[in-house]
């Protein structure tokens, strides 16, 4: 009798202390939801390759275009493109105090799973340091490549949470 005292006991406090986790995605950062663009690179005419970032933030995903210019060919010919392509990516993304942090991968134009072809396939986790946020513009650094990113504000998004 008393063992099964303690196991109802043992199951009430394991059962209440858990809850599921809601069915809706994340609602993210408020200053970041919208459409962002990068208009242009710092240093951009002295590097042999930079790239322009295009990312729409939609509650906690986010949808990224990296349009890539090169003069040195680092691919086959036939993906080299004249030295311009794009890549895309999507994800989720998670802000820590100043650090933004992206957990994605790369996919096709459409945002649907990329298996292989040119370019990056697989994962797209890249980190970037919040410089400074204003209404209208971002300021971010990537931690790998200390290069600063200015994002100007295209378009406000307002986050609507959709089921998972």
């Amino acid at each position: 009798m008393r063992y099964t005292f303690y196991f109802f006991l043992f199951a009430f406090f394991l059962f209440a202390s858990c809850k599921f986790n809601p069915n809706l995605q994340g609602r993210g950062e408020q200053f970041l939801q919208g459409e962002w663009t990068e208009d242009a690179v710092l240093y951009q005419g002295n590097l042999l390759e930079y790239t322009k970032h295009h990312f729409v933030f939609t509650c906690d995903s986010f949808y990224v275009s990296l349009k890539t210019y090169a003069k040195v060919n680092r691919y086959p010919d036939d993906c080299f493109n004249k030295g311009t392509w794009t890549e895309y990516a999507k994800g989720t993304y998670l802000l820590r105090r100043d650090t933004l942090y992206f957990a994605g991968t790369f996919t096709k134009s459409n945002f649907k799973q990329k298996l292989s072809g040119c370019y990056r396939i697989g994962q797209y986790l890249p980190i970037f340091i919040v410089k400074k946020h204003a209404e209208e513009k971002l300021y971010l650094e990537n931690i790998n490549q200390h290069l600063p990113l200015t994002l100007k504000l295209k378009k406000r998004i307002v986050c609507t949470p959709k089921p998972l």
